[in-house]
């Protein structure tokens, strides 16, 4: 702590409280941009993909918001019936948890032995999956040759997207199963790499840092500041303990909670 307060100071002096609010309510349109940086360097650092196929999992993750909920007529009639409603968040219909009232945190994540986040965006939660896509594939190393997503990713033009960059999208498709096209068996597989890499991820991501209940911060701008910044830590976490050769994997949980 005493290293970090000598980093903040200038000339011996501490800068005022108004200017860190100032910084800090700046911070969160800055950091999809530092993720994206730190995980091509990280990609570059841990080689992830050395002995296995260059795939990137997207998924969006749901965050409940802070307080109450804003229901669908209150909300359509200008009404908010208690001061604890978070009025920037939204209403998304989640398949685990059902009708969820909060954020949705857009995730690109490596498909590898160790789990990288590569991008992230913070959304209201009735943002779609496949309009915020295109903003995580912009921030993916020149490195990822397949992008994966479920059907909420199997849009024509983020299809188009990729390809441009040389990259192929794979997605579950719609209709009733078993599917017997020609690429069925291949999307199966690449399926189950995908979910085995973001959902374990998502899971870790929220056991560490509480994301299974409500967010603490209300407003987009808080509410991204929490939810990107604790990717961001996630990822200097990597850095870290990379260099002082320790386990990318095993131990990271404890780690973080400790600092």
């Amino acid at each position: 702590m005493t290293n970090v307060r000598e980093l903040l100071k200038e000339g011996e002096r501490f800068p005022c409280r108004r200017t860190f609010e100032r910084r800090l309510k700046a911070l969160p349109e800055t950091l999809p941009e530092q993720i994206g940086c730190l995980g091509r360097h990280l990609v570059a650092l841990l080689r992830p993909w050395a002995s296995r196929g260059r795939a990137v999992a997207l998924d969006s993750t749901v965050l409940r918001a802070k307080g109450g909920e804003w229901h669908k007529k209150d909300r359509e009639a200008g009404v908010v019936p208690h001061t604890s409603i978070d009025t920037e968040a939204h209403w998304t219909k989640s398949g685990w948890h059902g009708w969820v009232y909060g954020w949705k945190l857009h995730l690109a994540v490596t498909v590898a032995a160790v789990w990288i986040p590569l991008a992230a965006r913070l959304t209201p939660a009735n943002a779609a999956d496949n309009t915020v896509a295109p903003l995580l594939i912009e921030a993916l190393p020149k490195e990822a040759r397949f992008v994966l997503g479920d059907t909420h990713y199997d849009a024509e033009e983020l299809r188009e997207a990729c390809l441009l960059d040389g990259r192929f999208l794979v997605t579950t498709k719609r209709g009733p199963y078993p599917h017997t096209d020609a690429g069925a068996e291949v999307r199966r597989i690449f399926h189950e790499l995908r979910s085995r890499a973001i959902e374990n991820f998502n899971g870790q991501f929220k056991s560490i840092f509480e994301g299974h209940a409500q967010v603490p911060t209300k407003g987009l701008v808080e509410t991204a500041r929490f939810a990107l910044g604790a990717i961001l830590v996630y990822q200097l976490a990597l850095l870290y303990r990379h260099e002082h050769e320790r386990d990318l994997r095993v131990g990271l949980k404890a780690f973080l909670k400790a600092a």
